[in-house]
């Protein structure tokens, strides 16, 4: 922005931050973990999910339907949530920062699902979070020799896991969007300066 004052020219910056409440991205990131969290545990229990070795994603073709839209829903529907309490707690009014908040609840999550991971217990949230899991180094080698397959398993758990990942992410954003209540139509961001003056 330029400034003329007698003769002179004065360049002044103005910048716009968004206010972070770091209370509600926390809790939208354990609110995604414990649905997630339901949902997987759920999916166990009712069969929709292998256990053991059989869990393992040899073939796309042989991993079951039912298995493949719970594993989806799951990973949607848990960032949802969270994205939504991470915009509702921070009572945002426009879209834009409940958005920002959905998604940095999001991304406060990936570090725990890795920390999950290394523990060996974040197949509970579901079949395609184990690719976070990943192959110790050391392993490798000999697990290549015993089963051929292995390599292959890997990529299809690394797929999964990315596939999971960012459908989560598709769900925090409309998470947070859902929470700020306005419409969830690119078009009314153009309109909501008029809108905001006809409620005045």
């Amino acid at each position: 922005m330029t400034e003329y004052r007698s003769g002179e020219v004065r360049e002044q910056w103005q910048t716009a931050c968004w206010p972070v409440s770091w209370s509600a991205i926390w809790v939208g990131a354990l609110a995604a973990i414990a649905v997630g969290l339901i949902i997987g545990l759920s999916g166990v229990a009712l069969g929709t999910y292998k256990v053991g070795t059989e869990a393992r994603i040899v073939s796309w073709r042989k991993f079951e339907l039912m298995a493949l839209v719970w594993s989806v829903a799951g990973a949607f529907f848990s960032f949802v949530v969270g994205g939504w309490v991470a915009g509702k707690m921070r009572g945002a009014r426009h879209s834009e920062t409940a958005i920002l908040h959905g998604v940095i609840a999001w991304l406060v999550t990936v570090p725990i699902l890795l920390v999950f991971a290394s523990m060996g217990s974040v197949g509970h949230l579901g079949v395609w979070y184990e690719g976070l899991q990943g192959t110790p180094v050391g392993v490798a080698p000999s697990l290549m020799v015993t089963d051929p397959t292995a390599a292959m398993v890997a990529r299809h758990a690394a797929l999964g896991a990315i596939t999971a990942l960012l459908v989560g992410l598709v769900g925090s954003v409309i998470g947070g969007w859902l929470a700020s209540g306005e419409p969830m139509t690119f078009t009314y961001y153009r309109t909501r300066a008029a809108v905001g003056m006809q409620a005045r």
